[in-house]
């Protein structure tokens, strides 16, 4: 029998694992603790870069962003606070990027969502 605790998950699976993407597809997998940070997994990620992706090296860990369903972490987030699977893969992209896009902004969002309505009514004219 196992000497783990009764309702504590054993050996590796308290860790997640995340297959981290490049821009250019190349991927690699790593392991994590609940408890590491986005600015933790991009410092581990520069201080492990993987020899396979030595075109996409970066100058400086602060540079690298993940991005997880189709929006960017910031560093001070936790892979616990996602509550992201233990002994599961996770897909995240990281992508060089020295600041962060602004929040959407109520006006960004009128214009994706009704664009088309406002954009040319008053001046546009087909002949």
């Amino acid at each position: 029998m196992s000497s783990a605790r009764p309702g504590m998950p054993r050996g590796p699976v308290r860790e997640i694992n995340l297959r981290l993407i490049l821009v250019s597809g190349k991927t690699k997998e790593f392991l994590f603790s609940p408890s590491d940070s986005a600015g933790d997994i991009a410092q581990t990620v520069f201080d492990n870069w993987p020899e396979d992706w030595a075109e996409e090296a970066v100058a400086k860990a602060e540079i690298l962003r993940l991005i997880y369903q189709g929006r960017f972490l910031h560093s001070n987030v936790t892979l616990g606070a996602l509550g992201l699977p233990f002994g599961k893969t996770t897909v995240m992209h990281l992508v060089p990027r020295e600041n962060l896009p602004e929040p959407n902004s109520q006006d960004q969002r009128q214009k994706s969502k009704g664009g088309g309505s406002s954009c040319c009514s008053a001046s546009c004219c087909i002949l």
